[in-house]
């Protein structure tokens, strides 16, 4: 088990069957948010292009940025789906201890 899975097992008390479940959801976010830096360092480079060519392309940063804003649409998505299925899948003191541990700042999203 990872470190933060295993840190919410622990503290939230899950059994076997909840670890399972929210390791699958951690794993959609990490992918989500991998995703998310590749497309930033991706629009980044498209950035420097476009400064670096001899007259600036409007459309072309409008496109850049259309795609930067997408990819991070797409991450607040799988966030929001993620949260979603966490709250099913914990019971209620569960979620109260989550709840702490988030307000806290002992976990982040």
């Amino acid at each position: 088990m990872r470190r933060p899975l295993r840190f919410l097992a622990y503290k939230l008390e899950l059994d076997e069957r909840q670890v399972a479940e929210l390791a699958m959801v951690l794993d959609t976010v990490k992918t989500e948010r991998a995703q998310a830096e590749v497309d930033q360092r991706r629009t980044t480079a498209a950035y420097a292009d476009l400064l670096s060519a001899e007259t600036f392309d409007d459309a072309a940063a409008t496109k850049v940025t259309d795609e930067r804003v997408h990819s991070a649409q797409r991450l607040q998505s799988a966030v929001q789906a993620s949260l979603a299925k966490i709250h099913a899948l914990l019971q209620p003191e569960q979620r109260r201890r989550l709840t702490y541990l988030l307000r806290t700042g002992a976990l982040r999203l």
